[in-house]
């Protein structure tokens, strides 16, 4: 059974990788949906990234090979965070108690090595951007270390394995579905800030004075912007994952291959959904970012003070 378990975890981890770059082309087809155009394929991101890897890398002169380094280890941090999560809810490659703060820590070290990368090139809009970059993760750290700590809290688990493998231990049709509301929007709007999405960052700008990811990568091209791209698809597929599994019921048996169907159907809701505020929403002022980031905290905090006033007599 568990070779069964571990056979269909690989075949969905490939499948996984493979369909990263088709999510990101559906969030561009509902926003062209709701402008009422035709919008561009629905494979779009993979044309991008073919087109990237024939091209060349251009270096500058100041840069060193740190510059080099940058869009290797932030792809290959993404790609690590995908071999611990349980792909529709079942046994994941690797788990051990603790993996999801080690996950949050490969994502720190992927935005590390692209902030230097950015600092390396000796530009200052790129510079302007690490700062915001770094800035800003900073305050969604907090609501991701939040959700750890309500999580702990309820299941005593510190894995994804341990959230959602089997029948799903957290959803919103559990004892806490009503606290899992809350955490549901603290991380949907984290992942909207995380990934340079609307109303954070805008990925479609080219201005660099209102640029935050894109202000780093400007002198990316090529093989690198390749790596980089699809890493961002990564980190974004991971997010979304994660709020899918959220969404499951808990109590509903599904043999692999109706919850391999539901998974990646509740996946697709989340990116509809993310072209659907793109398309209804404006981007914040900068001001505006950190009182953004910090109600998805208030929101995830409010549910732990909820749990903490269930142990009071």
């Amino acid at each position: 059974m568990v070779l069964i378990e571990t056979f269909f975890s690989l075949v969905l981890l490939i499948s996984a990788l493979l369909l990263v770059p088709l999510f990101p082309g559906l969030i561009l087809k509902v926003k062209a949906f709701f402008t009422g155009k035709k919008g561009p394929p629905l494979l779009i991101k993979y044309y991008t990234l073919i087109k990237l890897v024939q091209k060349g890398s251009v270096y500058s002169t100041s840069s060193t090979f740190v510059f080099s380094l940058g869009p290797l280890i932030s792809c290959t941090a993404a790609l690590m965070a995908l071999l611990f999560f349980p792909f529709a809810w079942l046994r994941p490659l690797f788990s051990f108690q603790g993996d999801i703060i080690v996950l949050l820590y490969f994502f720190g070290l992927g935005r590390f090595f692209t902030i230097v990368a950015a600092l390396d090139t000796a530009s200052p809009f790129e510079g302007m951007g690490a700062a915001r970059e770094a800035f800003f993760a900073f305050l969604a750290e907090a609501t991701l270390f939040a959700v750890l700590i309500l999580f702990f809290r309820i299941n005593g688990a510190l894995s994804l394995g341990g959230y959602f493998a089997g029948q799903g231990l957290l959803s919103f049709d559990g004892s806490r579905g009503a606290l899992l509301v809350l955490v549901v929007v603290g991380l949907f709007m984290v992942m909207l800030a995380e990934n340079a999405r609307v109303p954070v960052d805008d990925p479609a700008t080219h201005l660099e004075l209102t640029m935050i990811h894109e202000a780093m990568i400007l002198d990316h091209s090529g093989p690198d912007l390749a790596l980089i791209e699809f890493g961002a698809f990564c980190k974004l597929f991971f997010y979304a994952a994660f709020v899918a599994s959220l969404l499951k019921p808990a109590h509903m048996i599904l043999n692999p291959l109706l919850a391999i169907l539901l998974f990646y159907g509740l996946v697709v809701l989340v990116y509809a959904a993310i072209g659907v505020v793109e398309s209804v929403t404006a981007r914040l002022k900068m001001p505006l970012v950190p009182k953004y980031l910090l109600s998805s905290f208030a929101l995830v905090f409010f549910a732990i003070i909820l749990t903490s006033l269930e142990f009071i007599p």
